[in-house]
C-alpha cells in the first residue's frame, strides 16, 4: 500500500515543526526552544545567556511549559523535537519569573533599586542594562527577600580599564565563560559557593597580575554592570545624549566592527559590534580602549613645515602639500624611486592606508610600503 504525496508531506512537516504559543512553526535540527522563541519575537527573559557561549541554564528565567513535561524546562538548554507543544508565557510562568527576579535583585542590588528600576549607567557596558530592564518589567526592587548579600568589590584594583564592582554581581558566570570559551585566557574564575561566591582571578590577585589581556569581553557581556568600562565611566557626568556610530577599528587588517560612543562632539567609549562579520563581538585591548589619541590635546590640528632656521612652524594645507610634493620629486630625481619609502599609520582610516600604498606603487613604481600594524 503506497502513501499519497499529501500524507508524506504532512508527515515531513510534523517532523520539522513545533507548536509555539498555539502556532505551528518550523525549526532546524539542533535548535533550542529559546532560539526558536526569540526568532519568533517571543519575550522570553534570561540573564545567563549569551549567543556566543554554550547554553548554561543557570538563571532559569527562560523556562517554558512543554506538554508532557511535569515541570517548566529551561528553554536555552532544551532542544526542540518534532511535534512539541510549547508555551513561552503564561500566568504561572510569569509568577515564577517574577519570584526569580525578586531573589536575584535582592541578593546584591536591592539597595540601589529605585521604584523598580536599578540605576546602572549604560556606559558600564554593552549588556549592562539587562538586569535593570527586567527589574522594571517585573516591577521588583529587591526588598521582598532582602537579607544576606554576596560578592565583594575589588576597589583596590587600580587598573585603568575594568572596574570590578562585585556588589552588583549576580553570579551568572558569563564573564568567566566568555574569558574561557571565547578568549581562551581563563583569567577569570569563581571561588566558594552560596553567599560566599566570588568572581576572582588566580590567587585572588589584581587583573594586571593575572592572565587578563584587557580585551573587555567580560565587561561587554556582564548583564548588571558589575564589571564595567572604567574609561567610559569617566564621562558619566558629561552632559549630552549618548549616541552610537558604527565604524571599523583602524588598528590592524582584521577590520573589526565597533560602535563608537559619543556625547556631543566627544568620544567617550567603544562597544564591540556583536554582528560584526570579522569579529562577532570580539576586540583586542587596542580596539576596546585605545581611543584617547583621537581627541588628545597634543594632536596636531594644522600642518607644520620646517622653516629656514630649522624650526617647525604652522602652515596652510597648500603650503604643506607643495613642500611635500617638492621633496618627493627631488628624492626621486636625485636618488631614484627606491629612495622613497612609506609607512602608513595603524591609527589612520583604511582609506588612508589604501591611498598611501597607491601613491607609492602607482606614483613611483615601487613596493617600498609598509604599515605599523602588527596585531
Amino acid at each position: 500500500m503506497t502513501q499519497t504525496s499529501d500524507a508524506i508531506e504532512a508527515r515531513t512537516a510534523s517532523q520539522t515543526t513545533i507548536v509555539l504559543d498555539g502556532t505551528e512553526v518550523p525549526f532546524c535540527d539542533g535548535e533550542t526552544l529559546y532560539e526558536i522563541s526569540r526568532r519568533h519575537r517571543k519575550e522570553v527573559p534570561t540573564l545567563c545567556y549569551d549567543d556566543r557561549l554554550d547554553a548554561f541554564g543557570a538563571c532559569r528565567l527562560c523556562v517554558v511549559e512543554v506538554d508532557g513535561f511535569r515541570n517548566p524546562v529551561a528553554s536555552c538548554t532544551t532542544k526542540a523535537t518534532p511535534g512539541m507543544v510549547v508555551r513561552s508565557t503564561s500566568e504561572t510562568l510569569e509568577r515564577h519569573r517574577k519570584t526569580l527576579m525578586e531573589l536575584v535583585v535582592s541578593e546584591n542590588t536591592g539597595g540601589s533599586a529605585r521604584n523598580g528600576n536599578i540605576d546602572v549607567d549604560p556606559l558600564r557596558g554593552l549588556k549592562s542594562q539587562e538586569l535593570s530592564n527586567l527589574a522594571t518589567r517585573y516591577e521588583v526592587d529587591g526588598t521582598r527577600f532582602a537579607g544576606a548579600t554576596s560578592g565583594k568589590s575589588r576597589q583596590d584594583d587600580g587598573n585603568p580599564f575594568i572596574l570590578r564592582d562585585y556588589d552588583k554581581c549576580i553570579s551568572c558566570y558569563r564573564c568567566v565563560r566568555v574569558c574561557a570559551e571565547r578568549e581562551g585566557d581563563y583569567a577569570i574564575s569563581v571561588m566558594n559557593r552560596g553567599f560566599h561566591t566570588q568572581i576572582t582571578t588566580e590567587f585572588d590577585s589584581k587583573l594586571e597580575d593575572s592572565a587578563c589581556t584587557f580585551c573587555g569581553q567580560c565587561v561587554q557581556t556582564c548583564p548588571t554592570g558589575a564589571l564595567a568600562d572604567r574609561k567610559a565611566l569617566r564621562d558619566a557626568e558629561t552632559p549630552g545624549e549618548l549616541k552610537k556610530t558604527r565604524t571599523v577599528c583602524p588598528y590592524c587588517g582584521v577590520g573589526c566592527s565597533v560602535d563608537m560612543l559619543s556625547k556631543g562632539d566627544k568620544i567617550v567609549g567603544i562597544h564591540p559590534a556583536m554582528d560584526g562579520p570579522a569579529n562577532q563581538g570580539a576586540l583586542c585591548i587596542k580596539g576596546q580602549y585605545a581611543f584617547d589619541f583621537i581627541q588628545h590635546p597634543d594632536r596636531l590640528q594644522t600642518p607644520m613645515i620646517r622653516a629656514s632656521n630649522g624650526q617647525l612652524v604652522p602652515a596652510t594645507w597648500d603650503e604643506a602639500l607643495d613642500r611635500a610634493a617638492a621633496g618627493f620629486l627631488a628624492a626621486n630625481r636625485d636618488h631614484g624611486r627606491h629612495s622613497i619609502y612609506a609607512i602608513a599609520s595603524g591609527r589612520a582610516p583604511h582609506e588612508s592606508a589604501y591611498s598611501v600604498q597607491k601613491f607609492i606603487r602607482a606614483g613611483f613604481a615601487s613596493n617600498h610600503v609598509d604599515n605599523c600594524s602588527r596585531a
